[in-house]
């Protein structure tokens, strides 16, 4: 299977944890290796003094290595948080164009309106707080919201015609798939920095700089954006 491309231009931390510990406790014996080999050829045998030596400066190599390791997944779950409340913010530019575009259809369903008018006070509010927490909630709540305006939609071929209806409900969920895709990536990041904090020799350095682990993220285990509808499921009838 290939690999999927990533739709916000963020990598996701795809290494496996076993091999991202192994790479960074195999960096200061590679190093200290070729430290020895270097002294062997120049003077033909290793005093003690210089095998302390060439284990230090592969230490020290190593624990440069090791805080550059956490500083760059740092940037990353940054990069990551900004990367969906950008998004975010787009549904939200987007979301009064498309209610008042599909308003006419929904005379009997005002409480779909209602549901995606409070979800996008939820992104604006979590927009402002810069809580991590308060923009995966604000983003599954538009997702539920969504569910009713993308029923309504798919089952009114007048608002299939129409096509700024259509281009609407595009990029809302376009933008649903972006945060998605950033919430994923910032799950994977922050497993991987949170192992690195309590697994030696890693714990070492975390301690040593006052690295702190990061809080997981809490994701709804129900609504209507998790729940897959007969009609997803059922196998299409093909006519020849």
């Amino acid at each position: 299977m290939g690999k999927l491309a990533d739709p916000t231009g963020l990598e996701p931390a795809t290494s496996a944890l076993t091999g991202q510990r192994s790479n960074q406790l195999s960096y200061g014996s590679k190093q200290a290796y070729a430290i020895l080999e270097l002294l062997k050829t120049q003077g033909g045998f290793m005093s003690f003094p210089m095998i302390l030596l060439a284990i230090a400066v592969a230490l020290v190599l190593w624990l440069i290595a090791t805080y550059n390791k956490f500083k760059t997944m740092e940037t990353r779950l940054t990069a990551s948080i900004q990367e969906i409340g950008n998004q975010l913010k787009r549904q939200a530019e987007l979301i009064p164009n498309l209610v008042s575009s599909v308003k006419g259809y929904f005379k009997h369903e005002q409480a779909a309106l209602t549901k995606i008018t409070d979800a996008r006070k939820s992104i604006l509010s979590a927009l402002k707080s810069g809580g991590t927490q308060k923009l995966i909630d604000a983003a599954s709540k538009l997702q539920t919201a969504m569910g009713g305006i993308t029923a309504v939609f798919e089952s009114t071929p007048q608002l299939q015609a129409a096509g700024p209806t259509r281009q609407l409900m595009d990029e809302v969920r376009d933008t649903a798939d972006k945060v998605m895709y950033s919430r994923r990536t910032l799950i994977d990041l922050t497993a991987d920095y949170n192992v690195m904090i309590v697994t030696v020799p890693t714990n070492w350095v975390a301690q040593m700089f006052k690295f702190a682990a990061k809080p997981g993220l809490k994701t709804t285990s129900s609504g209507e954006h998790l729940e897959v509808k007969a009609s997803e499921i059922k196998t299409p009838k093909v006519e020849l």
